[in-house]
């Protein structure tokens, strides 16, 4: 595969990366968020984020069973918590929106777990990562090159 263009605005990055720290910083729980960037990236196919955020993943202490098992998280009930498969579960249904919408049980379901402002973060997080998923997929940006 070739990179289409490696090319990104640099304001337009800027401003992408701001709305990805605000996000995590609201939430509050920098694993919980780096599961969730994950999450969003497998279902996506984004290589590269998938690279770089296992690797902030594993640098905020998330072991490796958590993350190969991360694909399958619904089937792993005893390796997440009811919070963190909550906050999965709305990852999925935002990121895929089959529906065209996020079903309200998912949303309650986070809702039950996260106060109003972390949900917030939590879906501002969901939705910046599909930013950026579709801005390196769509230019085919391959794995590698990034530096914490």
């Amino acid at each position: 595969m070739t990179v289409r263009t490696r090319l990104l605005d640099p304001a337009v990055a800027r401003a992408m990366s701001a709305v990805s720290a605000a996000a995590k910083k609201g939430l509050g729980d920098p694993a919980l968020a780096e599961l969730v960037v994950i999450r969003a990236s497998q279902l996506n196919h984004c290589a590269f984020c998938l690279d770089m955020h296992l690797g902030i993943a594993r640098g905020h202490g998330v072991d490796e069973r958590r993350l190969d098992l991360l694909a399958a998280w619904e089937e792993a009930e005893e390796v997440f918590d009811e919070r963190e498969r909550a906050a999965l579960a709305l990852t999925e249904a935002v990121t895929v929106l089959t529906d065209g919408f996020v079903p309200d049980d998912v949303y309650d379901r986070a809702a039950a777990h996260f106060d109003a402002t972390r949900l917030a973060h939590l879906i501002g997080l969901i939705v910046a990562i599909n930013n950026w998923n579709r801005v390196m997929v769509g230019r085919r940006i391959p794995p590698g090159g990034y530096t914490p």
